[in-house]
């Protein structure tokens, strides 16, 4: 079985860790521990810290991973340098207050409070009963949220998982910049001839004027040091309202975490250029709406699906690799066919 090393992708403005989510199985196989009942100096009254500490990333830990579609079974991990690169892109792009649970359900009241790399036998993990090795990212998240503390304390969340975009070593090392959009076609070419996905072109016309826009203003004043020759290609493609894949629909929508970009002007840093480049609010906003529409997380207004007991089901929908819908946002063993009355 295939090994393969994830790094970050500096070549992609949206490559590292979007957000932390709370799991009940972590895929790094590290529990948190959750500090409670620290005294406070507020009337002599006991409260709990509801702080939650644990590792985020444990550096060369290999993870089991299975590709649905294609159902390629294989090994990710990650170095030392990724890793340390990982947690200050993560403070950097201000993702201390983005988390889910177990990847589907967006969090409010969750927020990464501590974020340090094992150093050496010294760190203060060690003081509760953590024993991580070097280089180790380690994180304690506060909880405001009392459902989300609840389920800790039930122990039905046990870890934190990461969410975000990295790249194939292997992979990059085949690629430089002027390649890297033929290697996207390529991809998505091979990925169609393999998978039958289809690609989609029907995102408003707003969002190629916003492309245009960021075009225009970098052929007159350049792009400097923004953008990436992903983001320069995402810009051309919805210029010229080529049709684009499920994946680039994906990253458009996650493109939602620059939102702070929107309202800012051309010229001030690269936030309002890559934003348009992106396709602005509108192709963002899009790219969210036919994402769901895609892997049909909402059902159809009036049409009732059962599953093979004949119960209705009413959550949360995902197609397998075949295209039959399921129950569960995404795939597990737990998984069950939907069907619906003809």
């Amino acid at each position: 079985m295939r090994i393969v090393e994830l790094i970050i992708d500096e070549q992609d403005e949206q490559s590292g860790i979007d957000a932390i989510s709370v799991v009940m199985s972590p895929a790094i196989e590290s529990n948190f521990i959750h500090l409670s009942k620290h005294e406070i100096e507020l009337k002599e009254v006991d409260a709990e810290k509801r702080i939650l500490m644990g590792a985020a990333l444990i550096p060369n830990k290999q993870i089991y991973r299975k590709n649905d579609k294609t159902k390629d079974e294989y090994y990710i991990y990650f170095s030392e340098a990724t890793i340390r690169k990982a947690s200050e892109l993560f403070l950097i792009n201000a993702n201390q207050n983005n988390s889910t649970l177990e990847h589907s359900q967006k969090l409010k009241g969750m927020s990464v409070v501590e974020s340090w790399i094992v150093e050496g036998e010294n760190d203060k993990s060690k003081n509760y009963g953590f024993n991580f090795p070097k280089g180790t990212w380690v994180i304690s998240m506060k909880v405001n949220n009392d459902e989300i503390w609840n389920k800790v304390k039930l122990g039905e969340v046990k870890g934190f998982s990461i969410e975000g975009y990295f790249a194939d070593r292997y992979e990059m090392s085949l690629d430089n910049d002027d390649d890297l959009l033929i290697k996207e076609i390529k991809n998505l070419i091979l990925s169609d001839e393999k998978t039958n996905l289809e690609t989609y072109n029907d995102y408003p016309e707003q969002a190629k004027e916003n492309a245009k826009v960021a075009l225009r203003y970098a052929e007159e004043n350049g792009w400097g040091s923004c953008g990436t020759p992903v983001g320069k290609a995402r810009a051309n493609q919805l210029a010229n309202g080529e049709n684009i894949s499920e994946e680039t629909i994906s990253r458009m929508a996650s493109f939602e975490r620059q939102r702070e970009n929107s309202n800012k002007e051309l010229g001030d840093g690269c936030g309002r250029l890559m934003w348009l480049a992106w396709g602005g609010d509108e192709g963002v906003e899009w790219a969210q709406r036919k994402l769901k529409q895609i892997r049909n997380e909402e059902l159809a207004e009036g049409q009732t699906h059962y599953t093979i007991d004949g119960k209705i089901w009413t959550g949360e929908t995902h197609k397998d690799a075949n295209g039959k819908l399921m129950t569960g946002k995404v795939h597990t063993e737990n998984s069950k066919f939907l069907y619906h009355a003809i």
